[in-house]
This record gives C-alpha cells, sequence and structure tokens, in this order.
C-alpha cells in the first residue's frame, strides 16, 4: 500500500523481495519468509474528507465474524468450502479451531468488502505467510501488514489493534477494496496501489498467482 501517484523510495531492501516475487510469479510457492515480513514503503495519501469517512465507517462497523445464509445450499457450500481451505492451510495453522475462526474471518471480511476471498488469502500468503504478529522492515503489522498511519487516518488511532486478527483483517479488506475502487477495478493496478508499486508486475503477479492455490469450485 501506498499514496496513489507517489513510488516508493529506492531501497535495498526492497531487492531481494522482487527477487522472492519473480519467483512466485513463475510458481515458485510456498513461500519462504523469514520471520520479519517485507511490505512496499507505504506513504501516507491525503484523503478527501467523503473517502475518509467512507473508510472510517466501513471500518467502525464492529460485527463478528459469523456468516449468514439465505438458504441451505449456500450453507452447504460454505461449509465444503471451509472444509477444503482448512485441508490447504494445515500446515500454517496445525489447530482446527484456529484455523476455523481464522478462514470464517477471512471469509466474512472479504464478502463484506465485496472481495474474492481466494485474492484475499493470496494476498496475505504473499504479505505476511500467514503470520499474525508478522511486522515488516516498515512497520507494516500483521497477516495483511496494514501500516500503523491507517489506525489514525480511518481507525481510532490504536495501532496495537493491528494485530487483533478480526481488526486487521477488516482494515486490510477495506484498503484493498479502496484501491480497486480508485483504479476501476483493475487487479493489476489495484494490487500494486497496495504494495506501493503501481505498475509494476512482480507483486500483483506473485498475488494472482498465490490466489491460485486458494480457488475452489465445489
Amino acid at each position: 500500500m501506498t499514496a496513489p501517484g507517489i513510488a516508493p523510495a529506492t531501497d535495498p531492501r526492497q531487492v531481494s523481495r522482487r527477487k522472492c516475487l519473480q519467483s512466485l510469479s513463475v510458481g515458485c510457492i510456498p513461500l519462504l519468509f523469514s520471520e520479519q515480513a517485507s511490505a512496499g514503503a507505504q506513504i501516507e495519501e491525503p484523503l478527501m474528507d467523503s473517502v475518509r469517512t467512507a473508510l472510517s465507517s466501513a471500518i467502525a462497523k464492529r460485527a463478528p465474524p459469523v456468516p449468514e445464509f439465505s438458504d441451505t445450499e449456500s450453507r452447504l457450500a460454505y461449509l465444503r468450502w471451509l472444509g477444503a481451505m482448512s485441508e490447504r492451510l494445515k500446515k500454517k495453522k496445525p489447530e482446527w479451531l484456529v484455523r476455523k475462526e481464522f478462514l470464517q474471518t477471512v471469509w466474512y471480511e472479504s464478502k463484506r468488502a465485496g472481495l474474492d476471498v481466494a485474492l484475499v488469502l493470496g494476498l496475505i500468503q504473499v504479505e505476511s505467510n500467514f503470520r499474525k504478529f508478522a511486522v515488516s522492515s516498515v512497520g507494516a503489522r500483521g497477516y495483511m501488514q496494514v501500516m500503523p498511519f491507517w489506525t489514525r487516518v480511518i481507525g481510532d488511532g490504536d495501532a496495537g489493534k493491528l494485530f487483533h486478527m478480526q481488526t486487521n483483517l477488516r482494515f486490510g479488506c477495506v484498503i484493498l477494496r479502496h484501491y480497486l475502487d480508485r483504479e476501476k477495478g483493475d487487479l493489476f493496478m489495484g494490487l500494486g496501489r497496495y504494495n506501493g508499486s503501481r505498475g509494476k508486475a512482480p507483486y500483483p503477479h506473485a498475488v494472482l498467482g498465490a490466489r491460485k492455490q486458494w480457488e475452489f469450485n465445489g
């Protein structure tokens, strides 16, 4: 994530990240991350009052991530998805209850933001490799590597909450939705904005490549 239209500063630390992302784009998955995550060099952007209000509202509407379904078939489809994703995530999160809570929350927050769940899971894999307490060299935090300044711009200013699972996923999904809207639905450009590398191929290709592991047609 970065400010629209502002290119991130050149940083030698990005070299190894680019090499990793380039390898991902040709199918070298799973990722091999160190304990410290690497995120784009995000820069705080000025937001119009209307945009800030909309984003703040989206963040503030607290609700437990409990899926609701209009019919039995929809619920059964969700349960089939949950079972399949649980098997795929088992190596990253061995405990069933932890996996269930995480996947349920990802599903809920993705749907709430109008995002493809597989896309969000692919982004989480690339950003943090599913580590709740991941911190990048520039201070981005949690599963979706949200920069602390976002809590002040559209939240209550408590950056510590970014290590709370649902809070992190909600911020990440709302911000990604914002960037996709700015790019009129263009995934390549929207993902680039999220990472701070707008217009460059490695990061979008890495996320879109990782997304394939989380697609479900059951």
